[in-house]
């Protein structure tokens, strides 16, 4: 187990120009990237393709060394320091599997080249098989498993390695939707035993959010928030994380404010006592407005908080109803239980409590008027 540090971590691929005054900072495809880990600790990166997770995850492994910053291990800097000399297991997206050797064969290599006995390395094969429930296919090639056998070797692999660290990047892309949701939650079983420091790369905010102990959110290469999951949720740092975060994404608005009244055409929401003073003494009067489609409800006319639209499209899913409707110039998508009988074109006005409303900023996009009080955000509050 150990603590990593991230201090001011950046990484431009044209470092080269930027040292000769010919480069531009700005280029930078990772920049002031700064993080602690608990020891132990399950860290998500999380956000778009591009947007410098997978190359922060690099240079934590020493496939890429960072341009600015360093990077701690227990303490000891290891920016300069040889992949090999860093103690860190990493569980790739394509499994990276030896065709050649068997599954025994494969979990051992880095062991073999390690010049471990026999004995010891057949031990600690014969106990990562048995934690991932593999040891039936210890004699197979990679070509006779699944593709969720072969995940669970690639991790097998990692285990007899008995790292410091585990780096896992995007390991279940290439699995099907249910075994995905299986080897997640395996994975997290396996992290709860092991109690090892692991960080997971992924660009799916549901798997971040159910596996995460911490998330980070990225866009463009920087920290959008750094927090717990049902703190990304709640109290999104920003328009960013707040839409990025939460299935089905949250609703957006511009809106006019005024006496703690936010309104558009065809909509009118009630601040409540978090957003109005902040509002209201800041004397702001563009704003955005989220809301979160599992926030919304069926209403009448009357209700102080009501949006009015037009059904486009209906969703039925079982358990809730998912619909779109057309709001003035906005789309808007409400879930609903599943048995509400809603039909193409119908009028319908919903409704939200006051307090599950999100404002932002109309210029800088940064929240306005709550924030959590359990976790520090990487990004202000406005």
């Amino acid at each position: 187990m150990a603590i990593v540090e991230l201090k001011n971590v950046a990484k431009n691929y044209a470092q080269g120009l930027v040292a000769k005054g010919k480069g531009d900072k700005s280029s930078n495809a990772v920049d002031n990237f700064n993080l602690v880990t608990r020891d132990g600790e399950f860290v998500v990166l999380v956000g778009p393709s591009g947007c410098g997770k997978s190359t922060t995850m690099r240079m934590i492994a020493g496939l890429e060394r960072n341009t600015e910053g360093a990077i701690l291990i227990d303490g000891k800097d290891v920016s300069q320091v040889p992949p090999k000399e860093r103690d860190i297991a990493m569980v790739f997206q394509s499994y990276a599997l030896y065709p050649h050797m068997t599954v025994a064969e494969n979990m051992a290599f880095s062991l073999k080249l390690k010049k471990r006995p026999a004995a010891e390395i057949k031990t600690h094969v014969d106990e990562a098989a048995q934690t991932l429930g593999i040891q039936h296919l210890l004699d197979r090639k990679p070509r006779e498993l699944s593709g969720g056998q072969r995940q669970r070797v690639a991790l097998g692999r990692a285990i007899v390695r008995d790292p410091q660290v585990f780096l896992m990047d995007e390991p279940l892309s290439n699995l099907d939707a249910k075994l995905r949701v299986d080897m997640r939650a395996e994975i997290v079983k396996l992290h709860k035993r092991l109690n090892v420091t692991t960080f997971y790369v992924t660009h799916d905010q549901v798997e971040a959010m159910t596996m995460g102990e911490r998330i980070v959110v990225m866009k463009d290469g920087k920290i959008q928030q750094i927090d717990t999951p049902i703190n990304l949720y709640e109290f999104p740092a920003n328009r960013f994380v707040a839409g990025f975060i939460g299935n089905p994404s949250m609703n957006f608005l511009r809106a006019k404010h005024a006496d703690g009244v936010v309104s558009g055409d065809g909509y009118q929401l009630s601040l409540d006592g978090g957003h109005r003073p902040a509002v209201i003494s800041r004397k702001m009067v563009d704003v955005w407005v989220g809301i979160r489609p599992e926030h919304l409800r069926l209403s009448d006319a009357t209700a102080t908080n009501r949006i009015q639209g037009t059904v486009d499209v209906v969703e039925t899913l079982g358990a809730v109803t998912v619909v779109q409707l057309s709001v003035g110039e906005h789309s808007v998508t409400a879930q609903l239980p599943g048995h509400q009988k809603v039909e193409l074109g119908d009028t319908l006005t919903l409704s939200c409590d006051s307090d599950k409303l999100h404002l932002f900023d109309d210029e800088s996009e940064l929240a306005i008027g709550r924030e959590s009080t359990a976790q520090p955000s990487a990004a202000a509050e406005v």
